[in-house]
């Protein structure tokens, strides 16, 4: 479908705001991208970033745009978790099928390489230029050193804000009438923190296992790089006995590391070094309607929905985004009004879906994937899917291996665990968790 070439802006050049860039300069268009801060090619990251998990629906995304491949080499598979459960040897639990993976990407990295590979297309960016305010029905955006000093003015045809969760398009919009907005933080924050490589440069783990340590009400994740490392994320509440504010010394960093992750003892030093030094971060789940202005303005990505990365797939939701957009595109090709009206009535649902899902996830990560009857529902589950692969697909593969949609995959999952409650009422279930009567009842509440 061609398209009448207009001039657009893209708030944000972090990933969305990027992989947006790709897709709409393949139709001719001029595209700018602003972003207030410095050009992260050429800089050191700040320790503020959960390493990505790349899966279906990304991959889907950067295959239509042809640079799938390019990306992978930036990439880990992991097709497994590696679970470290106190007074238990570390075990494993398999991601999906064979040949089924999540993929371990450096946000830094592949935010870096995807604004090489937009720039290289003819996109133009335009680092250290905070914009101040958007004239919505205009498209006109004003850039300048301070809120209080003088303003450009750039007139575009369309804008669109890819600049996350505490958005300045967003902020504009939330002025109008009727525009509905949330937004909900959870009282666990986060910190990054590194386990190095081994002097070889080889991993210390397991490289092909996302590795969580699940400790009830608080959990530590590592995920592995290609230079040998692992970038480790602490999920702990703000306050409280366990907390973060309850640890202020290094002392109490090292007791706190000794008492609940004995197995990373050689990396303590470096573990509190880091504890330190980076800050620890807040985590928010956002929604708002509409997302877009008429036919000039749509919010892409997280400045739509922001969602806790306890599913990995706020990277993945905003990938989709843009692909969903650019199939609207294709059908209805310079009817921008009808394209943005579309775009945000199909998004708007799996938004919502994922965010919920994303939500329960950190629940079940933190403390029922050391539970015993949650273990034992889903080796049920499992079972039950293996024989029966038609009638039964998990919730996490229905969200991670399938680009089907995110509702359809809340409202499977919900009607799933009202089955499981019914099995796990059965007396004596442990004992015949792979019997037939198990099978029976569940083909019958299947239906």
């Amino acid at each position: 479908m061609t398209q009448e070439k207009k001039n657009i802006a893209i708030i944000g050049s972090g990933l969305v705001g990027s992989l947006l860039a790709i897709y709409l300069k393949r139709y001719g268009h001029q595209i700018t991208v602003f972003d207030r801060r410095p050009d992260i090619r050429n800089i050191e990251f700040s320790g503020r970033s959960i390493n990505l998990a790349m899966s279906n629906r990304g991959w889907n995304a950067l295959r239509a745009v042809g640079i799938e491949d390019e990306i992978k080499e930036i990439a880990i598979p992991l097709d497994k978790r590696a679970m470290h459960v106190i007074g238990k040897e570390q075990y494993f639990q398999k991601y999906g099928k064979e040949g089924e993976a999540i993929w371990s990407i450096s946000r830094g990295v592949l935010n870096k390489r995807m604004i090489d590979l937009a720039e290289q297309s003819g996109v133009e960016f335009r680092f250290e230029e905070k914009v101040w305010d958007i004239d919505l029905p205009g498209a006109k955006v004003f850039t300048g050193e301070s809120e209080k000093g003088e303003w450009v003015e750039y007139p575009f045809d369309l804008v669109f804000g890819c600049d996350g969760a505490f958005s300045r398009v967003r902020h504009k919009m939330q002025r109008r009438s009727r525009f509905d907005y949330s937004q909900r933080f959870i009282d666990v924050g986060y910190k990054e923190l590194t386990i190095p490589a081994n002097a070889d440069g080889s991993h210390k783990l397991d490289k092909n296992s996302f590795h969580i340590w699940p400790r009830g009400k608080f959990m530590f994740i590592a995920m592995p790089n290609l230079d040998g490392s692992f970038t480790c994320t602490l999920f702990m509440p703000f306050e409280g006995d366990v907390s973060f504010e309850n640890i202020k010394t290094k002392k109490e960093a090292v007791h706190f590391f000794n008492t609940y992750f004995p197995n990373v003892m050689d990396d303590i030093e470096n573990l509190t070094e880091d504890f330190f030094k980076n800050p620890t971060s807040a985590m928010v789940t956002m929604k708002c309607y509409p997302w877009t202005y008429w036919d000039k303005v749509a919010l892409v990505g997280d400045s739509a929905h922001a969602v806790v990365p306890f599913y990995g797939q706020g990277m993945n939701a905003g990938f989709e985004d843009i692909f969903v957009l650019d199939e609207i595109i294709k059908e209805f090709g310079d009817d921008w009004e009808r394209i943005f009206s579309t775009y945000q009535e199909k998004r708007k649902p799996n938004a919502d879906a994922i965010a919920e899902l994303s939500y329960r996830n950190f629940v079940e990560m933190s403390s029922k994937t050391a539970d015993v009857n949650f273990l034992l529902q889903k080796k049920i589950e499992k079972h039950f899917s293996a024989k029966h692969p038609e009638k039964w697909i998990p919730a996490y593969s229905r969200v991670t291996f399938s680009n089907r949609p995110y509702a359809e995959a809340l409202a499977e999952g919900d009607a799933q665990e009202e089955i499981m409650r019914e099995v796990m009422k059965l007396p004596n279930i442990a004992a015949k968790w792979d019997s037939e009567e198990v099978e029976k009842l569940m083909l019958k509440l299947i239906g």
